[in-house]
């Protein structure tokens, strides 16, 4: 048999892609071009890829389930989670099939067609950002924190409650684990896919609670000149961190820990400083709590890691001792168990308005170490002047008087003494407080002419002593009249005698 040369091969491959059928001319498909089982013979480029995305699409509905945590499902379907056709490119790879290439590859392609069928396949592809919030917005609902181990103070000492482990949706590792089923072990069919489960153990253990006995810190500060709303926010404040358990590490926020300051909360309007004054406000009096609180961290000698005084000086501990929070300002006071064993926090009221904190733990500071705090003023500024603020929707007789408050610049010094022989001195804080005058808040509105000139004539005087005195004789007259009117309207009511 004659042997055709490699120009003969060339010539014949030449002749029969010259005579390619009408089809094949026209870009449609050559007969024997399919993907998955759907023949593209005769077809157009457009036909082809419209029966294709068809074919996805039919997909669709194809239930997908995730198992979440303890048996807790995400039911959805393929095309909630963006089911597409991920490999468009075959398409372009089969209209070129028998066409793109050297004259000798297009006629051998051409040649296999008539005795075996090419079969591409299409690959499902999804859409991650779609799985990504569907398992935001569902798989929270199954999650369970992890609950550390507890401390209960009792009479009897303290009550251990063991902690409870954590599971809950690794939402980022599921993402993935779903995406990559989905687009690479999938096949078309309703499926089940186990997302992924994280395990978060609980803090403490009975064995190092057990060991929480020691008093590491104790402070007490009176509030018995409060009125009953101030001392029912600091008794709530106080019982709101009271029962605290801390691990080593674990940081407080001692406004997280008493807020919101709303009356759902049990917080009454009482007196708090606003911009250099006394004003009513929800909650007013929670910064003894923390002030107190703020002491009794100090002497257990814990990581105070955020701290601010007040505005102005308040009476219940010494300057630079106290420690203020507040929403407006975005002040609060925090700190961190940096001892290598648990901490409990206890906070009690008592029936003559004290307020106490206590902190255990374990005891690891030499018996013959004494830790105190002294503060010491380094300037003291007396208000010179007073201030009379007049208010038309007042009546006269109205007027109410707030104490000055004298300014301060202070700081708080650690002391250390190891058998009663000081041996280190540490700044601690150093704080400022505004000084404020004393002022008052007078009424001026009355139908009386005679009776708004005597106190605008008060007022002139800039004595707040002098306009107490006028405003304290309308007010007596006016009490008087109304209780005249009152003993007059129940005569009128009485019945006449028999």
């Amino acid at each position: 048999m004659k042997r055709l040369s490699m120009a003969g091969l060339l010539m014949i491959a030449a002749m029969t892609v010259s005579t390619l059928p009408v089809n094949a001319r026209e870009d449609k498909f050559e007969s024997g071009i399919y993907v998955d089982d759907m023949s593209l013979s005769g077809m157009t480029l457009q036909e082809a890829e419209d029966q294709i995305e068809a074919y996805v699409d039919s997909f669709g509905e194809a239930e997908i389930t995730m198992n979440a945590v303890e048996g807790g499902t995400i039911v959805t379907t393929a095309s909630e989670l963006g089911l597409k056709w991920g490999n468009e490119e075959i398409l372009k790879e089969a209209a070129n099939f028998g066409r793109d290439g050297d004259i000798l590859r297009c006629y051998k392609e051409l040649k296999d067609l008539e005795y075996q069928n090419k079969v591409y396949h299409v690959k499902f592809d999804f859409d991650k950002n779609k799985i990504r919030t569907l398992i935001e917005e569902n798989a929270t609902q199954y999650n369970r924190e992890a609950v550390n181990a507890t401390l209960t103070k009792t009479e009897e000492g303290f009550d251990i409650t063991e902690g409870q482990s954590g599971v809950m949706v690794d939402t980022a590792a599921s993402v993935d684990r779903v995406y990559d089923y989905l687009t690479s072990d999938w096949e078309g069919t309703s499926c089940a896919i186990d997302l992924v489960i994280t395990v978060e153990e609980p803090k403490g253990n009975a064995e190092d609670l057990a060991k929480v006995r020691d008093v590491l810190g104790t402070f007490t500060t009176s509030y018995s000149t409060s009125g009953g709303s101030r001392s029912a926010n600091v008794a709530n404040g106080c019982n709101l961190i009271n029962g605290t358990t801390m691990f080593p590490g674990d940081e407080f926020s001692a406004y997280e820990a008493v807020s919101p300051f709303t009356e759902a909360n049990g917080y009454y309007m009482a007196g708090s400083y606003l911009n250099g004054q006394v004003v009513d406000s929800l909650g007013g009096g929670i910064c003894q709590v923390s002030t107190t609180l703020y002491n009794a961290v100090l002497l257990s000698e814990l990581e105070v890691t955020e701290r601010y005084n007040h505005s102005m000086i308040v009476t219940y501990v010494d300057p630079s001792a106290d420690a203020a929070i507040a929403e407006s300002s975005g002040k609060d006071f925090k700190f961190k168990n940096n001892l290598d064993y648990p901490i409990y926090i206890e906070g009690v009221t008592t029936p003559d308005k004290q307020i106490t904190f206590t902190i255990y733990g374990v005891e690891t500071r030499d018996s013959n170490r004494e830790v105190s705090y002294e503060s010491v003023v380094l300037e003291r500024t007396v208000p010179d002047t007073e201030v009379i603020y007049t208010n038309e929707s007042l009546p006269v007789g109205y007027c109410v008087v707030q104490s000055a408050h004298i300014g301060y610049k202070a700081q708080l010094w650690k002391v250390v003494r190891e058998n009663g022989v000081e041996v280190s001195r540490e700044q601690v804080n150093s704080s400022s407080y505004m000084k404020a005058p004393r002022s008052a808040t007078v009424g001026v509105a009355s139908p009386d002419e005679g009776a708004r000139n005597a106190i605008m004539a008060a007022v002139a005087t800039n004595s707040i002593d002098e306009v107490k005195a006028v405003a304290g004789a309308y007010k007596a007259a006016a009490d008087a009249a109304a209780a005249q009117a009152a003993a007059d309207a129940a005569a009128q009511e009485a019945p006449p005698a028999q």
